[in-house]
């Protein structure tokens, strides 16, 4: 089994949220409670992310995304789990991807659960304000993780947040697990299993600080599974590995596909030449 975190998407030009030690470079990420309880945090929530989404849409799979997908066409991947919310996996290829915190391609409703496309409320988020576009944007906005964007002292309180166009009433939510929320338990059952009857598990770009993923790597080791990490910095689980390669995660995976292949190779021409 495969696991990946931001590290494989930084090299598709989206940021990431932690350094090489694994501590947060940037402030921390919108939270399930302020998002549910307090308004204005949506209005600053969703006016940061009409500015970051077209990077989100229009970036594109990288190295370590073309690899696993490789990698998966070769045999090699029961199920990719993914920490990330970009959708860049499926785009490179993989089939058998498991989002573990949703994708930032959609939109659901909180209340009667719609669900929209992304694409589709960005265009109701910028019709319903295009004249705090114009008065408030500054000339350079830095780009965020996840489709968010820095828009530091802004005053959002005249920022438009359309409501759920089924009910008409319902919070809108992008379709993703923020922090401090659960992630689904069917998800978890689902890549539990998918280890249990895998080999080892991978873990490709993931300081694995956030409980969700490093509960894998805790599992794998109380089952006595071998744990690979190619990772520049300092993970949650070093402690566990049996493996760790500090090396960029397009490269390193990119060069792991190739010789498996040839390795492949060989092997079919060696038992083709025995009698």
């Amino acid at each position: 089994m495969v696991l990946t975190g931001a590290g494989c998407s930084t090299e598709s030009g989206i940021p990431d949220y932690r350094d090489l030690d694994g501590q947060w470079k940037r402030p921390a990420p919108m939270t399930w409670q302020a998002f549910t309880r307090e308004p204005a945090a949506r209005q600053r929530y969703w006016a940061r992310s009409m500015i970051g989404w077209p990077r989100i849409a229009a970036s594109r799979p990288g190295p370590a995304h073309r690899a696993l997908s490789q990698l998966e066409a070769a045999g090699r991947v029961a199920l990719l789990v993914t920490q990330n919310v970009d959708g860049l996996h499926q785009a490179a290829g993989s089939q058998r991807v498991l989002d573990l915190h949703g994708r930032l391609d959609a939109v659901r409703c909180l209340a009667c659960r719609h669900t929209l496309a992304r694409g589709d409320f960005q265009a109701r988020l910028q019709a319903a304000n295009g004249a705090w576009l114009q008065a408030r944007l500054p000339e350079e906005v830095q780009s965020a993780p996840d489709g968010d964007a820095y828009l530091d002292g802004l005053d959002f309180s005249g920022f438009v947040v359309p409501a759920c166009p089924a009910c008409g009433s319902g919070v809108l939510k992008p379709d993703v697990v923020f922090f401090g929320e659960s992630v689904p338990r069917e998800r978890v059952q689902t890549a539990m299993a998918a280890l249990q009857q895998a080999d080892a598990l991978l873990v490709a770009g993931s300081s694995l600080m956030v409980f969700s993923g490093y509960r894998f790597a805790r599992a794998a080791a109380q089952w006595g599974k071998p744990i690979v990490a190619v990772n520049l910095g300092r993970t949650r689980a070093d402690e566990l590995l049996t493996l760790k390669l500090r090396q960029p995660v397009g490269q390193t995976l990119a060069q792991l596909a190739t010789l498996l292949q040839a390795g492949m190779r060989d092997a079919r021409g060696a038992f083709s030449a025995m009698p």
